[in-house]
């Protein structure tokens, strides 16, 4: 399976009876299963990137670099992320299973309620059990919303380890204030997911020439990790 969010309004229809689905396999058609979220906000850095994911938990992050805004424009930036994951059976459990309950996503997801812009979100899924999709900013289903946002840790998560490789490679002293941000991050449930990071935090708790207080922090993280 994978997961792949594909800016748009439509809607995929589900087939009669999905509301009674069985654990997202291949079927007897050999159709795989696939959980796609996209995201844009273009106020947002990055402002755009994609996640997919199968049913095993692997998967592909791809996130467009852009130009840096605000306060970030003095920080090393990551650039343009293309990356492999691996997320946790647990976590990936979850996903697949939000979407069999809620319809495949083919369902109207937008809550209309007046907040602020943060983003826009289309989940979607395509299986042997049918196919659907849902956009929006503030979803009116809770569970959507709950989802939506962890998945948004998840993609914080990746961004750390993009711009903590990045400063492997070119400012092993900045790694510090990075691991704080991100070891904070953590513990406030704002990066999930900490595994799919793992090689990148051995890489770091593991260089002699990084401070030992970000080693330190890489390797409590680690320890932390499913």
């Amino acid at each position: 399976m994978r997961l792949v969010l594909i800016l748009g309004l439509s809607m995929a229809l589900v087939p009669a009876g999905a509301g009674n689905l069985q654990p997202a396999l291949d079927g007897d058609n050999g159709s795989p299963a696939v959980f796609e979220i996209e995201f844009t906000n273009a106020r947002m850095f990055p402002a755009h990137w994609l996640l997919k994911l199968n049913p095993d938990g692997s998967g592909r992050f791809d996130a467009d670099g852009g130009e840096a805004i605000g306060q970030e424009k003095d920080q090393i930036v990551a650039g343009d992320v293309h990356r492999p994951i691996q997320l946790s059976p647990e976590f990936t459990a979850r996903v697949f299973s939000t979407a069999r309950q809620r319809k495949l996503f083919a369902m109207q997801c937008e809550s209309h309620a007046k907040v602020a812009f943060q983003g826009t979100k289309r989940l979607s899924y395509s299986g042997p059990e049918g196919s659907g999709a849902c956009e929006y900013n503030y979803a009116k289903d809770r569970e959507i919303q709950s989802l939506g946002d962890s998945l948004l840790a998840v993609e914080n998560t990746l961004m750390y380890a993009a711009r903590l490789e990045k400063l492997l490679q070119h400012d092993r002293l900045g790694l510090d204030r990075e691991m704080e941000s991100l070891a904070s991050s953590a513990h406030d449930g704002n990066a999930i997911e900490i595994g799919a990071i793992r090689e990148t935090l051995t890489r770091i708790a593991d260089d002699e020439q990084v401070l030992e207080r970000a080693r330190k922090k890489a390797r409590l993280l680690l320890t932390q990790a499913r």
